[in-house]
């Protein structure tokens, strides 16, 4: 059963007699994929992604883009992958007013707004009821500084916002705090380079949350051949320029692959993740470092296939900056046999909800112990029982709570359907996992 089958339910969680034995082809990177959807629509001319993600936050940014003028045609190949073609944007065209859904998606939300800025026409973003609570000032008020119209149409900070779009930016120098999502800088660099004088980009003071995803834009941009000198530790400048067209295959999302490899953690099992890149900027290949520190055997074979066995007892592990995968790793910690300290992730509490909170208030419903930090979670041995996990909008809560399901019996995650926002056919994927282990005597 695919997420567009189920509503708010509560979804009995697969709870296996056996360890998994299974392999799993993850879809692609929704960070790369809607990076590079964006980066088409400023190209210099037509461009191609191959295994794109069909998912809810890549709709919406194909939704976002088309609405903006963007060409994207979209083709299913016969491997089964979808195939994108995109003319880029014409930015002489007049647009009028434009209204573009953000759904819950932090790419579309914060990645957007400047790109509107080089457009011609009033341009209104507004998402989900949970969306007008993701933090919006830092990428506002870097666009109000350098010029460009912005007008906040409800909470200061908050969507819904209108950029009134001329057609060109000037460019400039900018601080801008990152303490909330690292998004907010990726969000300027990503446009930068057409704007008329090129943009440096200034971290305020404090954490950068994330900054492994600013490495990842930096990466892409370069590989496009944009250039961009880093004048300080914590600045960026960019230079006006071309977005060279391009084809690109898309990787398998490496931070949706985690619940999968916690399949094999918490199941003692084995899973194998096929196409697992040598070299890539995603946060997710962290994944191979944490559970080998967990007590996992992990090997990368020559063919791309990432293979890991699970040990018979978790370990604890002290981990920081684990980021979006935070809560897959929390789920993992809660099944443990010591205790585990994730620190540096205080930003979290402004994700698609407060995931600090979500996952303290959840995993103690179920009988872990799990207490708040100020920056992050410290989570105990704890004999965890059944019961209903919520997953408040959030898809990492929910693939957190089946994750616990598969330890658990009479484990119900309360809107599994939410995992559509990156991960349209997990509870299907979930399920065939679940049942592919075997008596082993």
């Amino acid at each position: 059963m695919s997420t567009k089958d189920i509503v708010d339910t509560a979804w009995d969680a697969p709870h296996p007699a056996y360890p998994v034995n299974g392999t799993v082809i993850v879809p692609a990177s929704k960070s790369l994929t809607n990076r590079y959807l964006l980066l088409a629509a400023l190209a210099d001319g037509p461009s191609r992604i191959y295994n794109a993600l069909a998912s809810r936050d890549s709709d919406l940014m194909i939704g976002a883009l088309r609405a903006l003028g963007t060409g994207i045609e979209s083709i299913n190949s016969a491997d089964g992958t979808v195939e994108l073609r995109i003319t880029p944007l014409d930015l002489e065209r007049e647009l009028g007013q434009v209204q573009i859904d953000c759904g819950l998606a932090g790419t579309v939300m914060r990645f957007v707004p400047p790109l509107a800025a080089l457009v011609r026409g009033s341009i209104t973003f507004d998402g989900d009821p949970h969306a007008r609570l993701r933090p919006m000032a830092p990428v506002l008020t870097a666009l109000s500084d350098l010029g460009v119209s912005v007008h906040e149409n409800g909470e200061p900070g908050l969507l819904p916002a209108t950029i009134t779009g001329t057609g060109s930016l000037a460019g400039g120098r900018i601080v801008v705090d990152a303490s909330a999502s690292s998004q907010f800088i990726s969000a300027l660099m990503l446009v930068a380079a057409r704007s008329e004088h090129g943009v440096e980009i200034i971290a305020a003071p404090g954490t950068i949350a994330s900054p492994d995803h600013i490495e990842m834009t930096v990466a892409t941009l370069r590989e496009l051949g944009v250039e961009i000198t880093r004048p300080t530790e914590r600045s960026w400048k960019i230079e006006p320029g071309r977005i060279t067209a391009f084809e690109r295959t898309m990787e398998p999302d490496l931070s949706n692959a985690g619940p999968f490899l916690a399949a094999a953690m918490v199941t003692a099992g084995t899973v194998r993740i096929p196409h697992w890149p040598v070299r890539t900027t995603q946060v997710g290949d962290q994944w191979r470092t944490i559970l080998t520190r967990m007590g996992a055997q992990i090997t990368h074979h020559e063919d791309g296939i990432l293979e890991i066995t699970g040990p018979a007892k978790i370990s604890g592990i002290n981990y920081a900056d684990s980021s979006e995968l935070a809560p897959t790793l929390a789920a993992i910690c809660a099944l443990a046999t010591e205790p585990s300290r994730l620190t540096g992730i205080a930003h979290l509490r402004g994700h698609e909800t407060d995931r600090l909170a979500a996952l303290v208030t959840e995993l103690n419903k179920l009988g872990g112990k799990v207490t708040e930090l100020d920056d992050g979670l410290l989570i105990e041995p704890a004999t965890l029982h059944g019961g209903e996990f919520g997953t408040y909008a959030d898809h990492r809560m929910a693939t957190a709570g089946a994750i616990i399901g598969l330890a658990v019996p009479e484990v119900k995650v309360l809107d599994i359907g939410t995992t559509a926002k990156t991960m349209p056919d997990f509870p299907e994927l979930w399920t065939t996992l679940a049942t592919s282990g075997k008596a082993t005597h």
